[in-house]
Protein backbone atom coordinates (compact mmCIF):
# COMPACT_ATOMS: atom_id res chain seq x y z
CA UNK A 1 0.00 0.00 0.00
CA UNK A 2 1.24 3.39 -0.95
CA UNK A 3 2.45 5.75 2.22
CA UNK A 4 -0.29 8.19 2.91
CA UNK A 5 0.16 11.73 2.41
CA UNK A 6 0.44 14.30 5.33
CA UNK A 7 -3.49 15.21 4.45
CA UNK A 8 -4.76 11.57 4.41
CA UNK A 9 -2.85 10.83 7.96
CA UNK A 10 -4.46 14.09 9.11
CA UNK A 11 -8.42 13.17 7.67
CA UNK A 12 -7.42 9.16 9.34
CA UNK A 13 -6.83 10.83 12.66
CA UNK A 14 -9.38 13.50 12.66
CA UNK A 15 -12.57 11.22 11.80
CA UNK A 16 -10.61 8.14 14.45
CA UNK A 17 -10.88 10.68 17.13
CA UNK A 18 -14.36 12.18 15.99
CA UNK A 19 -16.04 8.94 15.65
CA UNK A 20 -14.70 7.03 18.59
CA UNK A 21 -16.30 9.80 21.03
CA UNK A 22 -19.09 10.13 19.19
CA UNK A 23 -20.28 7.15 16.97
CA UNK A 24 -23.12 5.36 18.67
CA UNK A 25 -26.98 4.30 17.32
CA UNK A 26 -29.71 6.27 17.74
CA UNK A 27 -33.15 5.79 17.69
CA UNK A 28 -32.97 8.01 14.90
CA UNK A 29 -30.47 5.41 13.50
CA UNK A 30 -27.73 8.11 13.30
CA UNK A 31 -26.65 11.59 15.21
CA UNK A 32 -27.43 14.18 12.92
CA UNK A 33 -24.89 16.64 15.24
CA UNK A 34 -22.00 14.01 13.97
CA UNK A 35 -23.21 13.80 10.40
CA UNK A 36 -23.24 17.81 10.35
CA UNK A 37 -19.80 17.58 11.46
CA UNK A 38 -18.90 14.79 9.49
CA UNK A 39 -20.06 15.98 6.05
CA UNK A 40 -20.35 20.01 6.40
CA UNK A 41 -17.14 20.38 8.93
CA UNK A 42 -14.67 17.66 7.37
CA UNK A 43 -15.85 18.03 3.49
CA UNK A 44 -16.43 14.32 3.03
CA UNK A 45 -18.62 15.09 -0.15
CA UNK A 46 -16.08 17.01 -1.70
CA UNK A 47 -13.04 14.72 -1.03
CA UNK A 48 -11.41 12.58 -4.15
CA UNK A 49 -12.14 8.85 -4.29
CA UNK A 50 -8.59 7.59 -2.79
CA UNK A 51 -9.51 10.02 -0.05
CA UNK A 52 -12.60 9.09 0.76
CA UNK A 53 -12.02 5.80 0.52
CA UNK A 54 -9.84 6.41 3.38
CA UNK A 55 -12.28 8.07 5.61
CA UNK A 56 -14.81 5.34 4.88
CA UNK A 57 -12.15 3.09 6.10
CA UNK A 58 -12.70 5.00 9.43
CA UNK A 59 -16.22 4.81 9.07
CA UNK A 60 -16.23 0.96 8.68
CA UNK A 61 -13.58 0.44 11.54
CA UNK A 62 -15.97 2.04 13.78
CA UNK A 63 -18.64 0.81 12.56
CA UNK A 64 -20.67 4.23 12.50
CA UNK A 65 -24.12 4.22 11.83
CA UNK A 66 -24.34 7.34 9.29
CA UNK A 67 -26.63 8.11 6.57
CA UNK A 68 -23.02 8.40 4.44
CA UNK A 69 -23.49 5.38 2.01
CA UNK A 70 -27.28 6.28 1.34
CA UNK A 71 -27.19 9.57 0.93
CA UNK A 72 -23.62 10.81 -0.30
CA UNK A 73 -22.58 7.28 -1.78
CA UNK A 74 -25.79 6.19 -3.89
CA UNK A 75 -28.17 9.20 -4.13
CA UNK A 76 -26.03 12.55 -4.40
CA UNK A 77 -24.46 10.68 -7.57
CA UNK A 78 -27.65 10.29 -9.09
CA UNK A 79 -28.76 13.93 -8.76
CA UNK A 80 -25.58 15.05 -10.25
CA UNK A 81 -25.75 12.79 -13.04
CA UNK A 82 -29.50 12.87 -13.95
CA UNK A 83 -30.41 15.97 -12.43
CA UNK A 84 -31.53 19.10 -14.24
CA UNK A 85 -29.95 22.14 -13.48
CA UNK A 86 -31.81 23.66 -11.18
CA UNK A 87 -32.18 20.34 -9.23
CA UNK A 88 -28.81 20.38 -8.82
CA UNK A 89 -28.21 23.42 -7.67
CA UNK A 90 -30.60 23.34 -5.06
CA UNK A 91 -30.32 19.64 -3.73
CA UNK A 92 -26.61 18.73 -3.99
CA UNK A 93 -25.10 21.65 -1.94
CA UNK A 94 -27.47 21.19 0.92
CA UNK A 95 -26.46 17.33 0.25
CA UNK A 96 -22.65 18.29 0.58
CA UNK A 97 -23.09 20.55 3.98
CA UNK A 98 -25.25 17.99 5.77
CA UNK A 99 -28.41 19.62 5.57
CA UNK A 100 -30.25 17.02 3.46
CA UNK A 101 -30.28 13.36 3.72
CA UNK A 102 -31.31 11.22 0.57
CA UNK A 103 -31.94 7.60 0.19
CA UNK A 104 -32.84 5.27 -3.17
CA UNK A 105 -35.76 3.07 -3.16
CA UNK A 106 -34.93 0.26 -5.68
CA UNK A 107 -38.65 -1.96 -5.27
CA UNK A 108 -37.48 -4.99 -6.58
CA UNK A 109 -35.75 -6.30 -3.93
CA UNK A 110 -32.13 -6.49 -4.92
CA UNK A 111 -30.19 -3.26 -4.65
CA UNK A 112 -27.09 -4.70 -5.57
CA UNK A 113 -28.69 -6.12 -9.26
CA UNK A 114 -29.85 -2.12 -9.21
CA UNK A 115 -26.34 -1.43 -9.28
CA UNK A 116 -25.01 -3.37 -11.30
CA UNK A 117 -23.14 -5.19 -9.19
CA UNK A 118 -24.59 -8.77 -9.08
CA UNK A 119 -26.35 -8.64 -12.63
CA UNK A 120 -27.18 -6.66 -15.25
CA UNK A 121 -29.43 -3.87 -14.49
CA UNK A 122 -30.24 -3.36 -18.11
CA UNK A 123 -32.93 -5.52 -17.32
CA UNK A 124 -35.72 -4.47 -15.65
CA UNK A 125 -36.36 -7.19 -12.97
CA UNK A 126 -34.27 -5.13 -10.35
CA UNK A 127 -36.87 -2.62 -10.49
CA UNK A 128 -39.87 -4.66 -10.04
CA UNK A 129 -40.49 -5.41 -14.42
CA UNK A 130 -43.73 -3.11 -14.37
CA UNK A 131 -45.43 -6.08 -13.10
CA UNK A 132 -48.20 -5.92 -10.37
CA UNK A 133 -46.05 -4.93 -6.68
CA UNK A 134 -43.10 -1.80 -7.23
CA UNK A 135 -43.84 1.25 -7.57
CA UNK A 136 -46.20 2.83 -10.51
CA UNK A 137 -45.96 6.03 -11.71
CA UNK A 138 -48.96 8.38 -13.36
CA UNK A 139 -48.84 11.81 -14.64
CA UNK A 140 -50.28 14.29 -12.39
CA UNK A 141 -53.63 15.84 -14.00
CA UNK A 142 -52.77 18.76 -16.28
CA UNK A 143 -48.80 16.98 -16.46
CA UNK A 144 -47.67 18.94 -13.66
CA UNK A 145 -45.71 16.09 -11.66
CA UNK A 146 -46.04 12.60 -10.60
CA UNK A 147 -47.97 10.65 -8.03
CA UNK A 148 -46.47 7.12 -6.95
CA UNK A 149 -48.10 3.93 -5.92
CA UNK A 150 -46.35 1.12 -4.71
CA UNK A 151 -44.43 -0.01 -2.06
CA UNK A 152 -40.08 -0.69 -1.68
CA UNK A 153 -39.34 -2.99 0.87
CA UNK A 154 -35.61 -2.70 1.64
CA UNK A 155 -34.64 0.82 1.18
CA UNK A 156 -31.59 2.41 3.30
CA UNK A 157 -31.94 5.09 5.74
CA UNK A 158 -35.38 5.09 4.50
CA UNK A 159 -37.16 5.62 7.16
CA UNK A 160 -35.34 9.19 8.01
CA UNK A 161 -34.23 10.17 4.75
CA UNK A 162 -35.98 13.94 3.43
CA UNK A 163 -35.19 13.11 -0.20
CA UNK A 164 -36.18 10.06 -1.77
CA UNK A 165 -35.14 8.41 -4.83
CA UNK A 166 -37.99 6.53 -6.11
CA UNK A 167 -37.00 3.60 -9.22
CA UNK A 168 -40.70 3.88 -10.68
CA UNK A 169 -42.49 2.58 -13.52
CA UNK A 170 -44.97 4.05 -15.99
CA UNK A 171 -46.47 3.53 -19.81
CA UNK A 172 -48.75 0.03 -18.39
CA UNK A 173 -46.83 -3.57 -19.05
CA UNK A 174 -46.74 -3.74 -22.93
CA UNK A 175 -45.12 -0.20 -22.67
CA UNK A 176 -43.49 0.04 -19.03
CA UNK A 177 -40.07 2.02 -18.88
CA UNK A 178 -38.25 3.12 -15.37
CA UNK A 179 -37.89 6.43 -14.03
CA UNK A 180 -36.27 8.02 -11.46
CA UNK A 181 -38.43 10.82 -9.37
CA UNK A 182 -37.95 12.62 -6.40
CA UNK A 183 -40.21 12.66 -3.37
CA UNK A 184 -39.63 15.27 -0.46
CA UNK A 185 -40.64 13.45 2.18
CA UNK A 186 -41.57 16.87 4.12
CA UNK A 187 -44.66 17.72 1.57
CA UNK A 188 -45.38 14.02 0.79
CA UNK A 189 -48.59 13.84 2.89
CA UNK A 190 -50.14 10.61 4.20
CA UNK A 191 -49.78 8.62 1.54
CA UNK A 192 -46.26 8.52 2.36
CA UNK A 193 -45.99 5.80 5.07
CA UNK A 194 -42.19 4.47 6.29
CA UNK A 195 -41.37 1.75 8.65
CA UNK A 196 -37.86 0.95 9.83
CA UNK A 197 -36.98 -2.80 10.08
CA UNK A 198 -34.97 -4.33 13.29
CA UNK A 199 -32.34 -5.19 11.05
CA UNK A 200 -29.62 -7.93 11.47
CA UNK A 201 -26.83 -4.71 11.84
CA UNK A 202 -28.65 -1.83 14.00
CA UNK A 203 -25.97 0.55 12.35
CA UNK A 204 -27.16 0.24 9.03
CA UNK A 205 -31.24 1.28 8.90
CA UNK A 206 -33.24 -0.75 6.17
CA UNK A 207 -37.06 0.07 6.15
CA UNK A 208 -40.17 0.02 4.27
CA UNK A 209 -41.54 2.37 2.15
CA UNK A 210 -44.99 2.76 1.33
CA UNK A 211 -46.54 5.18 -1.41
CA UNK A 212 -50.15 5.72 -2.05
CA UNK A 213 -50.56 8.69 -4.85
CA UNK A 214 -47.62 10.49 -3.29
CA UNK A 215 -46.94 13.27 -5.20
CA UNK A 216 -43.46 13.15 -6.47
CA UNK A 217 -41.11 15.20 -9.16
CA UNK A 218 -39.39 13.90 -12.29
CA UNK A 219 -35.39 13.71 -11.55
CA UNK A 220 -34.12 15.44 -14.58
CA UNK A 221 -36.26 18.21 -16.99
CA UNK A 222 -37.72 15.36 -19.23
CA UNK A 223 -38.19 11.76 -18.91
CA UNK A 224 -34.74 9.98 -18.95
CA UNK A 225 -34.18 7.57 -21.51
CA UNK A 226 -33.72 4.01 -19.63
CA UNK A 227 -30.18 3.19 -20.94
CA UNK A 228 -28.65 6.78 -19.10
CA UNK A 229 -30.77 5.95 -15.84
CA UNK A 230 -29.25 2.35 -15.89
CA UNK A 231 -25.77 3.37 -16.91
CA UNK A 232 -26.36 6.32 -14.31
CA UNK A 233 -27.16 3.70 -11.62
CA UNK A 234 -23.92 1.37 -12.48
CA UNK A 235 -21.66 4.49 -11.89
CA UNK A 236 -23.16 4.55 -8.72
CA UNK A 237 -22.55 1.39 -7.91
CA UNK A 238 -19.07 1.21 -9.14
CA UNK A 239 -18.00 3.95 -6.89
CA UNK A 240 -19.97 2.60 -3.85
CA UNK A 241 -18.16 -0.54 -4.17
CA UNK A 242 -14.93 0.94 -3.72
CA UNK A 243 -16.34 2.53 -0.50
CA UNK A 244 -18.37 -0.34 0.63
CA UNK A 245 -14.89 -2.55 0.36
CA UNK A 246 -12.94 0.60 2.36
CA UNK A 247 -15.56 0.13 5.42
CA UNK A 248 -15.48 -3.32 5.37
CA UNK A 249 -11.42 -3.65 5.16
CA UNK A 250 -11.71 -1.32 7.91
CA UNK A 251 -13.99 -3.08 9.98
CA UNK A 252 -12.23 -5.85 9.50
CA UNK A 253 -8.69 -4.38 10.52
CA UNK A 254 -10.91 -2.76 13.64
CA UNK A 255 -12.00 -6.68 14.55
CA UNK A 256 -8.70 -7.74 14.15
CA UNK A 257 -6.82 -5.37 16.21
CA UNK A 258 -9.18 -6.64 18.70
CA UNK A 259 -8.07 -9.95 18.75
CA UNK A 260 -4.70 -9.73 18.39
CA UNK A 261 -4.99 -6.76 21.52
CA UNK A 262 -6.43 -10.32 23.49
CA UNK A 263 -3.93 -12.69 21.55
CA UNK A 264 -1.34 -14.89 23.32
CA UNK A 265 1.52 -15.53 21.61
CA UNK A 266 0.69 -17.97 20.12
CA UNK A 267 -2.68 -16.46 18.88
CA UNK A 268 -0.72 -14.27 17.29
CA UNK A 269 0.97 -16.61 15.36
CA UNK A 270 -2.13 -18.24 13.76
CA UNK A 271 -3.39 -14.73 13.35
CA UNK A 272 -0.74 -13.76 11.06
CA UNK A 273 -2.50 -15.39 7.83
CA UNK A 274 -5.77 -13.47 8.65
CA UNK A 275 -3.60 -10.48 9.16
CA UNK A 276 -2.23 -10.91 5.41
CA UNK A 277 -5.77 -10.99 3.95
CA UNK A 278 -7.05 -8.20 5.70
CA UNK A 279 -4.01 -5.79 4.48
CA UNK A 280 -4.70 -7.45 1.00
CA UNK A 281 -8.60 -6.20 0.91
CA UNK A 282 -7.15 -2.94 2.12
CA UNK A 283 -4.18 -3.06 -0.76
CA UNK A 284 -7.01 -4.05 -3.24
CA UNK A 285 -9.38 -1.50 -2.36
CA UNK A 286 -6.82 1.85 -2.76
CA UNK A 287 -5.88 0.49 -5.64
CA UNK A 288 -9.37 0.44 -7.00
CA UNK A 289 -10.21 4.07 -5.31
CA UNK A 290 -6.85 5.67 -7.64
CA UNK A 291 -8.13 3.90 -11.00
CA UNK A 292 -10.26 6.89 -12.68
CA UNK A 293 -13.70 5.39 -13.13
CA UNK A 294 -13.19 3.52 -11.19
CA UNK A 295 -12.98 0.05 -13.17
CA UNK A 296 -16.02 -1.70 -14.08
CA UNK A 297 -14.43 -5.01 -12.26
CA UNK A 298 -12.13 -3.41 -9.88
CA UNK A 299 -14.74 -1.78 -7.20
CA UNK A 300 -16.86 -5.28 -6.85
CA UNK A 301 -13.46 -7.06 -6.67
CA UNK A 302 -12.15 -5.09 -4.24
CA UNK A 303 -15.61 -5.65 -2.07
CA UNK A 304 -15.54 -9.26 -2.39
CA UNK A 305 -12.73 -9.37 -1.11
CA UNK A 306 -13.27 -7.01 2.30
CA UNK A 307 -16.31 -9.13 2.76
CA UNK A 308 -14.39 -12.46 3.18
CA UNK A 309 -11.94 -11.02 5.38
CA UNK A 310 -14.44 -9.15 7.33
CA UNK A 311 -16.25 -12.19 7.94
CA UNK A 312 -13.38 -14.11 9.11
CA UNK A 313 -11.79 -11.28 11.23
CA UNK A 314 -15.75 -11.18 13.19
CA UNK A 315 -15.28 -14.46 13.91
CA UNK A 316 -12.18 -13.85 15.55
CA UNK A 317 -13.11 -11.09 17.27
CA UNK A 318 -13.12 -10.59 21.53
CA UNK A 319 -14.69 -9.70 23.77
CA UNK A 320 -17.73 -11.92 22.36
CA UNK A 321 -19.67 -8.61 21.94
CA UNK A 322 -17.22 -7.39 19.17
CA UNK A 323 -17.20 -10.89 17.42
CA UNK A 324 -21.50 -10.28 17.26
CA UNK A 325 -21.28 -6.10 16.18
CA UNK A 326 -18.82 -7.04 13.52
CA UNK A 327 -20.15 -10.48 12.29
CA UNK A 328 -23.95 -8.82 12.01
CA UNK A 329 -21.96 -5.64 9.70
CA UNK A 330 -20.34 -8.73 7.85
CA UNK A 331 -23.28 -10.35 7.40
CA UNK A 332 -25.59 -7.22 6.59
CA UNK A 333 -23.32 -6.12 3.75
CA UNK A 334 -23.23 -9.53 2.36
CA UNK A 335 -27.23 -9.53 1.91
CA UNK A 336 -27.55 -6.45 0.70
CA UNK A 337 -24.46 -5.77 -1.73
CA UNK A 338 -23.09 -9.22 -2.61
CA UNK A 339 -22.38 -12.36 -1.55
CA UNK A 340 -19.14 -12.33 -2.30
CA UNK A 341 -19.10 -15.40 -5.02
CA UNK A 342 -22.14 -13.31 -6.84
CA UNK A 343 -19.63 -10.20 -7.25
CA UNK A 344 -16.74 -11.73 -8.54
CA UNK A 345 -19.35 -14.26 -10.86
CA UNK A 346 -20.48 -10.58 -12.50
CA UNK A 347 -17.01 -9.29 -12.39
CA UNK A 348 -15.88 -12.72 -14.46
CA UNK A 349 -19.03 -12.54 -16.67
CA UNK A 350 -18.49 -8.97 -17.52
CA UNK A 351 -14.76 -9.99 -18.32
CA UNK A 352 -16.03 -12.52 -20.33
CA UNK A 353 -14.63 -15.56 -18.16
CA UNK A 354 -17.68 -16.55 -17.46
CA UNK A 355 -21.32 -16.50 -19.73
CA UNK A 356 -24.01 -14.99 -18.36
CA UNK A 357 -25.00 -18.49 -17.02
CA UNK A 358 -22.04 -18.81 -14.64
CA UNK A 359 -20.44 -21.16 -17.62
CA UNK A 360 -16.79 -21.01 -18.23
CA UNK A 361 -16.97 -19.25 -21.48
CA UNK A 362 -15.48 -21.16 -24.53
Amino acid sequence: METATDGQREIRRTLRDLLGRYARPTPEGYDPALWARMSGELGLARLALPEFALACEETGRALAPSPLLATTVLAAPLVAALGAPAQRAELLPRIAAGELTCALAAPGGSLAHALGLTGDNTTGAWSGDGRAGGVQARPAPGGDGWFLYGEAAQVLDGHSAGLLLVAAHTGGFARSRTLLLLVRTRDAGPGLVRTRHAGLDPTRSPAAVQLRDVPAELLGEDPADPADITRALAAAGRTAAVLLAAEAAGAARGALDGALGHATARERHRLADLHVRVEAARTLTHCAAREPGPGPESGPLALAQALDALRDAAGEAVPPHDADRYGRRATADALLFGPAGRLRARAAERTGLLGPAGEAAA
